[in-house]
């Protein structure tokens, strides 16, 4: 029996996670000398390695020792919060990451605390000593505060502590004294982390994650907890309502490094993945056949923010994208169901939009970009959060929200998140920055980022959790200005927006071709402007002193895909297609939608 260490790794974005467990990789020898490594094995797709997050949670393995270390990376944000769930419960004990300058951060908070009720015991690892002004003891009072205040146990709370610097490739007991390689890291999991319990009895098996392969579908991940898995074996599929589906393992999997290894059977502690089970869902019980006895199934956080996608139906539509109608669009919403947990898409009135349901802003946005890239086009409105009523009261999610910035702006920043009906509970001053945390509706969330960092000069490090449904908490001012729409469809011409420079910012460069409807600025004043971007100057053949002098434009504002979701008003649309990003009116045409305001 090998001896086999199942341990999930807990950090806020940008803590050092990847680096860390690409270097545990490299420990593990599963690249030999001079083999050229690449960067990143786990943040694999190009939307996290742009962004630096990890989105899917993924499964590693490493021997070391003779002992098979399975690594399982979740991801940091608190949008991806179905996914950390039901990770957690893969493993034994969790590596807690904690940068030795920042010290534990919000969504830290967020997994830690999954981590603690589910009973693993941690090891704190201050990554990061190699940075100036950092200060890797007080950061493990905060950890040991933290966990404190999150109701650990004596045990829990009694954690061995690594320091170190996953970008150079050291771990060692004291930061003070730099060693060469991470084996003082793989010692202490080795010694601290529990190995898995090997239940004897009929096998038992909860499905806690799902891979996708084209060829033989869904495929079911999870940790053996109880008995032995066969390939070839029948077995029972036990489902959320209660009922029995019989079914057959056709092949049986575990991960050796990167990649999966088919072996004859599994036994129990061990993560595998099976193929040829068909039509289940996360959160139930593999089971034998004989006496199927389901174990408890893991609630998957529920969604607190919508979004209603449509068909691209803008005159420009179909010229940039691969995939463009509405069963096009249906399918590919309904494939992503199979993998990402806290989504919900639900049918509307018309047959080319939908509703999808998802955990925030950065979860939804995440799903555009990637079908962005896939060659889609399409068409998505304001986000929209999710309104319940409880007790015969309309309640609306509730944030925790922490801000990190320099103390000059702390005033400028608390007026703005109280304007947005937040509440603050804590403030405190640490090496001239200021820490802020507040209460504050989803809803005063949407958009505040940026105001954020444009009012901090970009210092401020901002973060939030869900924590709960709360009673309404009023009307809550969103943008104020005006946009400036283009009244008819061409190219831009910089003579027209020079002229019209005075009436605000714009979105869009000379050259750029426009269509009637678009949004293509933001009015100084707080009603909307229809204006000609596209009147060229006429020419004649007389000449006149300082008519012909430069243009000289200011540069356009750039949005990114979250920005512009948070910017759009409730009538406004933004367009996605492969290659271009652009706001537009629902009602394109000026006269229909005047008439539509006055009713």
């Amino acid at each position: 029996m090998q001896k086999i260490r199942n341990i999930a790794i807990i950090a806020h974005v940008d803590h050092g996670k990847t680096t860390l467990v690409d270097k545990m990789l490299l420990a593990g020898k599963l690249f030999r000398e001079g083999q050229a490594e690449p960067d990143q094995f786990l943040d694999s797709n190009d939307l996290e390695r742009e962004r630096g997050i990890t989105i899917l949670a993924k499964n590693v393995s490493i021997n070391y020792k003779g002992y098979k270390i399975n690594i399982i990376d979740t991801p940091g944000h608190a949008d991806f919060g179905g996914e950390v769930e039901r990770v957690l419960n893969m493993a034994d004990g969790c590596l807690l990451l904690v940068d030795a300058f920042e010290g534990p951060m919000p969504q830290t908070r967020f997994v830690l605390q999954k981590a603690i009720q589910i009973g693993l015991k941690p090891i704190v690892v201050i990554n990061k000593v190699d940075k100036p002004n950092c200060r890797p003891e007080e950061v493990q009072e905060m950890v040991f505060d933290l966990m404190f205040s999150l109701d650990a146990t004596e045990e829990q709370l009694d954690f061995p502590t690594i320091y170190g610097s996953a970008k150079q490739g050291w771990m060692s007991t004291d930061w003070r004294q730099p060693c060469d390689d991470i084996t003082a890291l793989l010692d202490a999991i080795i010694q601290y982390i529990p190995e898995p319990e090997t239940l004897e009895g009929p096998a038992q098996m909860l499905i806690t994650s799902l891979d996708y392969s084209k060829y033989v579908g869904r495929i079911a991940v999870g940790r053996v907890h109880r008995g032995e898995l066969r390939e070839g074996q029948d077995v029972m599929l036990c489902k959320r309502d209660g009922s029995m589906v019989r079914s057959r393992i056709k092949e049986l999997d575990v991960f050796e490094g990167l990649g999966r290894t088919e072996v004859a059977s599994v036994k129990s502690g061990d993560i595998c993945a099976l193929i040829g089970i068909e039509g289940f869902e996360i959160g139930e019980t593999i089971a034998d056949i004989e006496t199927p006895e389901p174990l408890p199934t893991i609630a998957i956080d529920e969604p607190t923010m919508s979004m209603l996608f449509t068909i691209n139906n803008s005159p420009f539509f179909g010229k940039d994208g691969k995939y463009v109608t509405s069963r096009h669009i249906h399918d590919r919403l309904i494939r992503e169901l199979d993998k990402n947990l806290a989504l919900r898409v639900v049918p509307t009135d018309s047959a080319d939009s939908w509703l999808v349901y998802g955990r925030g802003v950065l979860h939804l946005s995440v799903l555009i970009e990637t079908m962005r890239r896939e060659g889609y086009e399409l068409q998505v409105g304001q986000p929209q959060v999710i309104i319940k009523e409880i007790d015969g009261v309309k309640c609306e999610p509730v944030e925790q929200l922490t801000v990190n910035l320099p103390e000059e702006c702390a005033s400028r920043i608390i007026d703005m998140v109280t304007r947005r009906k937040g509440e603050m509970t804590m403030m405190e001053s640490k090496n001239d920055r200021m820490h802020l945390e507040f209460t504050i509706p989803s809803r005063g969330i949407i958009g505040l980022n940026n105001a954020v960092l444009t009012a901090s000069a970009g210092e401020a490090i901002m973060a939030h959790r869900f924590l709960e449904y709360q009673p309404w908490k009023g009307e809550i001012e969103r943008r104020t200005n005006g946009s400036i729409i283009a009244m008819e469809t061409g190219s831009a011409f910089a003579y027209a927006l020079n002229n019209l420079q005075s009436r605000g910012r714009f979105f869009i460069s000379p050259g750029e071709e426009v269509y009637a409807g678009q949004v293509v600025g933001e009015h100084t004043k707080d009603n909307d402007l229809v204006v000609n971007v596209t009147k060229s100057k006429k020419l004649t053949n007389m000449r006149a002193s300082g008519s012909d002098e430069k243009v000289s434009l200011a540069p356009p504002v750039v949005f990114s895909l979250e920005d512009a979701l948070e910017y759009i008003k409730a009538d406004e649309y933004v367009e996605i297609t492969p290659n271009y990003m652009r706001m537009r009116k629902i009602i394109l045409d000026e006269t229909e939608r005047k008439r539509a305001n006055k009713q």
